[in-house]
């Protein structure tokens, strides 16, 4: 007879199994790829850029002349043309969220996060639904309405269980609920969507899949394909809001990254039409149990990727995290970001117990959530506290039809 231990193990075998032979719809050409990149790097020309910005619609050579060291040249055209274009599809508006953390408990082996299951330098902390609620809470008194779940990835301590019921906690409290938590199947997403949940965020954190390897040692993390499938899982599940986004600086081809980033991108808001779309580019951080990354984008490199993203994707949505330091997320404001985060804590407890655990990553923007909508009202822009969202949230199981 078979025990439940036995039972156990067969059905986490035949998970691995399934996530290992995973193959997603979207798939990188990496030879167009490689192509783009080194003729971005080392052909691109003035006239390439004045096509560029000259175009209604830009394809993949238009973004590739647009990231070149020609286009860096020319940032301040860049620029306006950017800025320009983010007030005819989003006026002058700054959606604001913050990031609630669950849990710094993971299994995985990740070479640039301070969560990774060998660092020994951090105390770890899971938080009990009750106290999930408790910092929603107190981000909802400090004006937040859309809230972003994050977690490390762990079976026992951030089970499919307790995502929900941690979405299900906020979504009584706060109007957007989000998750950034490890990837899942179809099923398990519509399980989230149906607690509440709005939007799915799955950094692919690198899109070359030869590079991919050397960051991801352990732990289902390290499956490519099943992580680059994600976002479509949950658009099926029918989550309204995906994001995705690179992890600027694993990957040293930084152009290379952002043109996989764009190609998902359309990918997804051409397949996937009914989910809003937003793309990242967050640079890596100093963790705990680490030292300074090696710098790979400088400030005026991710000023240009940002306008060029815009450019790109003229209809998506561009979010601006705290790793970055004030001066220049207020500059990259009005170059086409459309979402930021503010006051944000990294680590689980951070708002209402700060110190409690460690943090994921420094944040390089430590002002409160007031302040930097004083400094957006300041710049002429309107900040939108809380997304349109479903008047009910009945069950998924007929998908986006339920919109």
């Amino acid at each position: 007879m078979t025990t439940q231990a036995e039972l156990l193990q067969l059905q986490r075998k035949a998970e691995r199994q399934l996530i290992a032979g995973y193959e997603p719809e979207f798939t990188l050409d990496v030879s167009v790829l490689d192509e783009l990149s080194e003729w971005s790097r080392t052909e691109a020309r003035e006239a390439d850029v004045d096509r560029a910005l000259s175009g209604s619609r830009r394809d993949a050579y238009d973004l590739a002349a647009l990231l070149s060291p020609s286009a860096l040249e020319r940032i301040e055209d860049v620029a306006v043309a950017a800025h320009r274009l983010t007030e005819r599809r989003f006026g002058r508006t700054m959606h604001m969220f913050a990031p609630l953390y669950l849990s710094n408990e993971c299994v995985s082996e990740c070479t640039y996060c301070g969560f990774q299951v060998w660092n020994r330098d951090i105390v770890r902390r899971t938080l009990r639904p009750g106290e999930v609620g408790a910092e929603a809470r107190y981000l909802k008194h400090l004006g937040f309405r859309h809230l972003l779940l994050v977690a490390g990835e762990h079976p026992k301590h951030v089970s499919a269980g307790y995502i929900a019921d941690c979405v299900r906690v906020c979504s009584e409290i706060v109007p957007n609920v989000s998750i950034e938590v490890q990837v899942w199947d179809e099923d398990t997403y519509r399980a989230f969507v149906d607690a509440g949940c709005d939007g799915v965020v799955v950094y692919q954190e690198c899109y070359d899949g030869r590079v991919y390897p050397e960051h991801h040692l352990k732990g289902n993390k390290r499956f490519f394909s099943w992580r680059l499938g994600a976002p479509e899982r949950a658009a099926r599940a029918g989550a309204r809001r995906l994001g995705i986004g690179t992890l600027v600086g694993l990957n040293p081809d930084w152009r290379w990254e952002v043109l996989a980033l764009a190609a998902h991108a359309r990918f997804l808001m051409r397949h996937q039409w009914r989910s809003e779309v937003t793309v990242a580019l967050p640079r890596l951080e100093p963790a705990a149990g680490f030292g300074r990354p090696p710098a790979v984008m400088s400030d005026a490199e991710l000023a240009l990727a940002v306008a060029a993203l815009r450019l790109a994707l003229p209809d998506a949505g561009i979010v601006l995290s705290t790793r970055e330091p004030p001066a220049l997320r207020d500059g990259l404001a009005r170059l086409g970001v459309t979402h930021m985060s503010a006051g944000s804590r990294t680590e689980p407890g951070g708002y209402s117990e700060p110190g409690s655990s460690q943090e994921q990553f420094q944040v390089s923007d430590a002002r409160g959530p007031g302040e930097v909508a004083r400094v957006l009202a300041a710049a002429g822009f309107e900040t939108v506290w809380k997304d349109a969202a479903p008047s009910s949230r009945p069950s998924t199981a007929a998908g986006h039809d339920r919109l």
